[in-house]
């Protein structure tokens, strides 16, 4: 009798059927049937173990995922995983049952982040923890950035934005240039093993982001609200106030600039190809209120009017708000970025 052993292969198995008959020409004396059960009962364990094998990873694949609709500008990866947290620092109590997903909004600085964050945050169940990985000592290393990964996802993480008990999503905002990149494919990874959904956030016009880094660096020294910086505000006073400074744009490397703009994005796009996720521009958000709704589905929660207090601080024509206008006007006219020139928002 003969005992099949679990890290046999499918050549392993023929050589043994090749052996067997070899035994049949070697022994004309046993019976032609007694050989033929041989061979029945190899076949019968051999499609035994295969059977097992398949229902195994079947089944793995199938633990605790959903499938979600997904629109035209999200990744063909279609599964969202759910997830039942138990945080060491509370009880969900009655919402210990409900699902939890996880997100992770990608972006740069200046690209609208921070409205779109306070955007979902105006939903009863989204938890979007701000911008954690602004502390270099959470991303040192890849161990460093996995725990402040699982504190989040395990809600452990708390801000003013927290929901607690009853968050059905649960993610933050990460830039581009906090080790994100720079540590891709073991994040990869995380978000895959962990179901983690990614929402690019870009803008469609990177000269207006321009504008808006270098008035707000301007700003964290000049402190011209009263002698306190905001990167956000409020009301259409404190956005007046903020806009009244115009930076000067290098015309030199202007357009070099831009192209690493666009390059930094598109890298980031390649490397997290594979996670579920979807892109998202500023603009869209702005003029098509679809997009809003695109976003809780691709969440998988209700979805609801959302809101947010910010008020946009650079409005109206980019002549306005660049103080060497002319100069980046001329520098760009008859390239591919001159529609950077007349664009809004």
């Amino acid at each position: 009798m003969f005992i099949l052993d679990s890290d046999f292969n499918s050549n392993q198995i023929f050589g043994l059927l090749f052996d067997v008959n070899k035994i049949v020409i070697k022994q004309p004396k046993k019976s032609p049937l007694f050989l033929r059960m041989i061979v029945l009962v190899f076949a019968m364990v051999c499609g035994l173990y295969m059977c097992s094998v398949c229902l195994k990873q079947s089944s793995l694949q199938s633990s605790q995922l959903v499938p979600t609709p997904v629109d035209s500008h999200s990744s063909h990866h279609v599964i969202t995983r759910i997830h039942y947290p138990k945080p060491q620092t509370f009880s969900r109590a009655e919402c210990g049952h409900n699902p939890v997903r996880f997100f992770a909004i990608l972006s740069m600085q200046r690209s609208g982040s921070g409205w779109f964050e306070t955007l979902l945050n105006s939903h009863d169940n989204v938890s979007s923890n701000e911008e954690i990985f602004s502390v270099l000592d959470r991303r040192k290393n890849v161990s460093s950035i996995v725990k402040t990964l699982d504190r989040v996802y395990n809600l452990d993480w708390f801000t003013s934005a927290s929901k607690n008990e009853c968050s059905a999503a649960v993610g933050f905002k990460w830039m581009l240039n906090q080790g994100l990149l720079a540590n891709h494919e073991e994040i990869v990874d995380y978000f895959n093993r962990r179901g983690v959904s990614a929402i690019f956030l870009f803008r469609r016009n990177p000269l207006r982001r321009m504008v808006s880094v270098l008035a707000n660096s301007y700003d964290r020294y000049a402190k011209l609200l009263n002698g306190t910086h905001k990167s956000h505000v409020h009301s259409p006073e404190e956005a007046d106030a903020l806009s009244r400074y115009k930076p000067v744009i290098n015309s030199t490397s202007l357009i070099h600039d831009l192209r690493e703009t666009e390059s930094l994005a598109a890298k980031a796009l390649e490397y997290f190809n594979t996670t579920r996720h979807m892109v998202v521009f500023y603009e869209d958000l702005i003029t098509n209120q679809t997009r809003l709704k695109q976003v809780q589905e691709f969440l998988n929660i209700p979805v609801k009017d959302l809101s947010s207090r910010q008020v946009k601080i650079h409005r109206g024509d980019l002549s306005v708000h660049i103080k060497n206008w002319e100069d980046i006007n001329k520098t760009l006219n008859g390239t591919e970025y001159e529609k950077f020139l007349r664009a809004d928002y």
